[in-house]
Formats: C-alpha cells, structure tokens, sequence
C-alpha cells in the first residue's frame, strides 16, 4: 500500500485550504458512513482532503481512488483490513462508483471494522438507495452543488460574505461590503463562475470533457447503457440546450432520435442525477415529490454558455441561474402565472425593464431583475439569489 500512501500524501500537500465549501460545515463528520455525491468537478476531492489536513491526524487517515490501478489486484474490503490493523481509523474513497460492487463491500466494511470512519464520494448518477446491499439506513448522504455566486467571489475575488436565508434576500438584506458595483462579477460567473476549475487555463475545454464524460462514461457505466445509447444521450442534450427552457414533448423527442417512450423518461433522469440537465417539477395533490416534469433547463449557466454558446437567450439564463442557486435551499416548484415558487413564494423573473403585472393576485410574490445593483420593495437584484448558499 505504500504508493497509495504516496498519492495520498501529495494530493494533501497540495490541497488548499484557505477556501472550504458551503457543505463543509454541515457534514456530520464524526458518524461511521457518510456518501457526499455531485456531479463532476464541482469539488469533492478537495473538499474531503480540506477535511483531513485541517482536522484529522494524517497517521490515522488514508485518501484512495476506486480507480487506482491498484484495486485491479486489491479489494476495497483488503485496503480496509490493512489500514485498520495498522491503526488506521479514517478511510476516504473518492470516486467509489468506478468500482464493481461497491455497495457490498462498503456493507462488508461498515460490518467488519466498526471502529473504522468511512467517507466515499461519487458521481450524482449515483443511486445509494439502489445499490447491491442496503446502505440507506447505514450512510449519511451528502449532496455537493457547484459554486455559488457567493462562493463565486469568495474564492476568486477574496471577498468575504455570510451567506443569507430566502426571506433576508428578499427583503433585500444582501450586501457586499467591498464591491460597488457587483454586476461585471456577476456576468462574469454565469459564464464559468459555477465550477472550482472556472478561472484555470482551458476552462471551456475542460468543460466539454466534463460533459462529454458524463454521457460517455458515468450514464452508461451506472445504467449498463450501450455506446449507441450514451449518442442518443448526446443528441438529446443538444435538443435541450437548442430549446431549454421548454416543455418537453417526449413522445415527439422519443420519435426524432430513435428511442422508446418509457427509455426517454430514463435518459432525462440520468442526466438529472449526473448535473446536466434540471426538470422543474409541478406539485401534484400536495405531495410535491411526486409532481410531473413541467419544463426542463440546462444544470446551470457555464453549461449553457459551453453548448449554447451565441444563441444563449438570456431569459432562459436568467431562470437557470435563479433555479440552479435556490434549488439548493428550498423546495422549487414551476407555478401557473410565474416563472417559479420558491418555498411557497412566487418569483418572476426578468430585466430591467420587467413589469409587475404578472405578480398580480399573488399576496407573496416577488420580482427577480437583472441588470439591477439593488432592489427596492418587492423587486430584487437577481444577482441576490446567488447569496442562497
């Protein structure tokens, strides 16, 4: 295990930890199995590593890869053994859905070393619930989202700010002490502010391969889909980002690239849980969970800007951006007259320019305007809702 240790110990070097995310602070740490899953590249590596050089003795902690070349001779199970009986006490698998049979041997593990902390991370196409073994009564499941706007200026611009609830943001509460004037920084994160990796050489390329690997690789890998499938999924993503927002027509879809009704439902969700795309659901009969597919949006804004490019509609930005930060936070929902309810509060979004009339009849409701630096009764600077998280 000794290149395991070296690995480790160089990626923990190299780890900063000037910057910690949102979700650090509300990790139970301290419970025995623990999933945190999001989408690729929005920073969970560095975030579990952040965890282990600030607050763990690195004696008693191992950082592994379930797709080290190592485990093509070695189980997951055999890693756990060693590292227990050398004292070990804190092991992190990162990427544990490249590995065959994980749920089991994460039952194995829990079972076998009851002394042993166990942090796994994978992709969001990740379904603990379905797995092989039962581990939704064992795991605490975490799910990391990609920057906020707030983490946004934080990260690449050192400016300090406590995030704020829904009603501090509508009450237009938020503030930015050290930046005038917030908006060319707003522009400038919609178009890769959403992603850790925004502000490195190469972004958009990096983008794409994010994306191109999603379909390519973590879809089909998760639901044992054909090369020929993982093109579909390509073909339709291109359909959504052509025409998102919109509601979609699948049995016109299913019929234009060559699939079935019923595997049309699949592929959206697939790329729902992997980061790509986001369904706006209605609330049916009070039990929102359960309410049907309304519109559907590109995930968040840089993937818009990535596949989209100059035809991006900036409407549609506008509503991603809003969808994607509250999303996180609250229960969003699609209504009948606006563009969202958030938390049981009805938002419209728009300009500058934008009216109030389509609030009217609403007793809670709020305007959310672009291309404003500070809002004024029920009218709020969109850039705001960035302050969610």
């Amino acid at each position: 295990m000794d290149k395991l240790y070296e690995r480790f110990f160089t990626l923990l070097e190299n780890t900063s930890v000037n910057f910690t995310r949102y979700l650090y602070a509300d990790i139970a740490w301290q419970s025995r199995l623990i999933g945190i899953i999001g989408a690729r590249g929005v920073g969970k590596t560095t975030l579990v590593l952040q965890y282990i050089k600030q607050q763990l003795d690195v004696k008693k902690a191992l950082y592994i890869s379930a797709d080290d070349l190592y485990f093509g001779e070695h189980s997951l199970f055999d890693v756990a053994d060693d590292f227990v009986k050398s004292g070990g006490e804190n092991l992190f698998i990162d990427e544990i859905h490249k590995y065959l049979n994980w749920s089991q041997e994460l039952k194995n593990m829990y079972d076998s070393f009851p002394e042993l902390r166990i942090v796994f991370t994978g992709s969001s196409v990740l379904d603990i619930l379905k797995g092989s073994a039962d581990l939704s009564r064992r795991a605490l499941i975490y799910p990391l989202h990609g920057l906020s706007f707030r983490e946004y200026l934080v990260l690449n611009h050192g400016v300090q700010s406590n995030a704020y609830a829904l009603p501090q943001i509508l009450s237009n509460e938020v503030k930015i002490a050290t930046i005038q004037h917030p908006l060319p920084l707003f522009k400038q994160y919609l178009k890769n502010g959403y992603y850790p990796f925004g502000t490195e050489e190469g972004f958009d390329i990096r983008l794409h391969q994010v994306i191109v690997q999603t379909l390519e690789t973590d879809i089909p890998q998760y639901a044992n889909l054909s090369i020929g499938t993982s093109r579909k999924l390509k073909q339709l993503l291109t359909i959504i980002a052509a025409s998102a927002p919109f509601k979609p027509n699948f049995s016109k879809i299913a019929e234009l690239i060559g699939v079935s009704r019923n595997s049309l439902d699949d592929y959206f969700l697939y790329m729902e849980r992997a980061g790509l795309i986001t369904q706006l659901r209605a609330g049916t009969n009070g039990i929102r969970a359960l309410g049907k597919v309304d519109k559907t949006y590109l995930a968040n804004t840089n993937i818009i800007y990535a596949l989209a490019q100059s035809t991006a509609d900036i409407g549609t930005m506008r509503e991603t951006f809003l969808l994607n930060q509250m999303q996180v936070k609250n229960n969003v929902l699609s209504a009948r007259d606006v563009d969202f309810e958030v938390g049981g509060i009805a938002i419209e979004v728009g300009g500058k320019s934008k009216q109030h009339k389509q609030i009217k009849g609403y007793p809670n409701a709020y305007i959310a305007k672009d291309d404003i630096e500070y809002g004024y009764g029920n009218t709020v600077p969109l850039w705001a809702f960035g302050f969610n998280y």
